[in-house]
């Protein structure tokens, strides 16, 4: 469902995942659009294709229709990546997951069927979507999907949308259910946070919960890999892949492999205890390990477990972090 030469638009592409995803299609695509307004994409991650001429970038937001259907005016595939990533914040303002999640979504969707000549579909969604699945590692149909925080559940919501879509309106949809992916140019998640303190305090580290969530974590380029592999081999109208490593790590455990790597001693580590049996906030699923058979039986496999991404991202943000 992905060919060389065709012109793919990517929402979210000067953030995290998308930036990366940028550089791995550059070579692939014809024309390559980017929307982006930057609430949490940085400029600087599209820079050199935006100064050399290689992309068109639109910085506006999908609440604006005119824009998202300019912006697909020639496109054939769509990379929907733009979403509100804060699982927390949810819990204090709901509304926001709603808006920028699950609404946004719905006009992008709107603006596909308005053009009617996109081919596929290919959405970045979260192993969130399953809560607290009863079944470890999870596979792709397992039911029932309940998630446990409001992000989870937009997330839900827009496989949902993006299903009914497709269906209706005879495009191809490709989701891929992430678990949590690390790397370079990421400006949120535990790792980042972690870093953050020990800057600001070296002798002492906050941990969200007991310390004793387990979860899966994959580096930014096997998420690239298996995110165009799926891509490229997706049969059916709409395909669900599980995307993550086949290992967990708990967070006591980072956090001592983030002390280790800043070159600290005698950090004193304080868990806050958490809520609802010792979790990190509302809403944080404590177990998630996601069942990859589907994805590897396309012939892929991740290069880095769950300790040797962690490793490698500390790495990666401290140099960033150095060259600021």
């Amino acid at each position: 469902m992905l060919s060389i030469g065709q012109n793919v638009l990517i929402t979210g592409g000067a953030g995290f995942i998308g930036s990366h995803l940028m550089d791995a299609i550059k070579p692939l695509a014809a024309e390559i659009y980017i929307l982006d307004n930057l609430s949490n994409g940085k400029l600087k991650n599209i820079r050199y294709y935006i100064e050399n001429e290689e992309l068109k970038f639109i910085r506006t937001s999908l609440h604006n229709e005119d824009e998202i259907i300019k912006a697909l005016e020639k496109c054939e595939i769509v990379f929907h990546l733009a979403a509100n990533p804060e699982i927390r914040t949810a819990s204090v303002y709901p509304d926001i997951h709603y808006r920028q999640n699950i609404a946004t979504t719905f006009n992008l969707l709107e603006a596909i069927r308005k053009v009617g000549h996109v081919k596929t579909l290919v959405f970045t969604s979260s192993s969130t979507v399953y809560g607290e699945a009863k079944k470890i590692p999870t596979p792709e149909d397992y039911a029932p999907l309940e998630p446990i925080s409001i992000y989870g559940a937009s997330k839900l919501a827009s496989e949902n949308m993006i299903t009914a879509y497709a269906h209706t309106y005879g495009f191809n949809a490709i989701i891929h259910r992430l678990a949590n992916i690390i790397g370079p140019r990421s400006q949120h998640g535990i790792i980042y946070d972690f870093i953050k303190k020990l800057r600001d305090n070296p002798e002492e580290l906050e941990i969200l919960g007991d310390g004793n969530q387990t979860k899966s974590y994959l580096y930014i380029t096997d998420c690239i890999e298996a995110i165009l592999l799926s891509c490229q081999k997706a049969i059916r109208r709409v395909e669900v892949f599980n995307v993550g490593s086949e290992d967990q790590i708990n967070v006591t455990t980072i956090a001592q492999i983030v002390v280790k790597e800043m070159g600290l001693k005698e950090v004193k580590f304080k868990p806050t205890g958490g809520v609802d049996g010792g979790r990190g906030w509302r809403g944080d699923v404590k177990n998630m390990l996601l069942d990859v058979t589907k994805l590897k039986s396309l012939g892929w496999k991740p290069k880095l477990n769950s300790e040797k991404a962690v490793r490698q991202t500390i790495r990666d943000l401290r140099k960033e972090h150095r060259s600021e």
